[in-house]
């Protein structure tokens, strides 16, 4: 049965607000996946940031009847994925969120070079 999404994204973006997670971005990936509808990608200030704002928004929306499919990268807290089934949460630290740059990857489309990327030269 597929989920609220709209309610799911409030109660995660709540989560990240009251835990002052900082940047966050929604990126709408229904036309580039089917894995999920929305990836919320934030920022923590260390470790212990990232893993608290993970584990506040896992928990809210597990209160809030959504579910959590399962949660990896908490031991070292560099970057720690939520998986909400149609949301897919990233908290990662600067340079981690830096070095991976998702939001390039996921704005992408098809045939369509990333930010930084050189084309086929056709």
């Amino acid at each position: 049965m597929a989920q609220d999404l709209s309610g799911l994204k409030a109660v995660v973006l709540k989560a990240l607000d009251d835990l002052k997670a900082v940047d966050v971005t929604v990126l709408d990936v229904t036309a580039l996946t089917s894995l999920t509808s929305l990836m919320v990608v934030a920022t923590g200030t260390s470790n212990r940031h990232v893993r608290a704002i993970a584990e506040a928004a896992r928990d809210a929306a597990k209160e809030a009847g959504y579910t959590v499919l399962g949660v990896e990268g908490e031991a070292g807290a560099e970057w720690v994925l939520v998986d909400l089934v149609d949301l897919v949460l990233h908290v990662m630290l600067p340079a981690t969120r830096a070095l991976y740059r998702l939001e390039d990857l996921w704005s992408a489309r098809p045939g369509q070079a990333r930010a930084g990327q050189v084309g086929d030269g056709a």
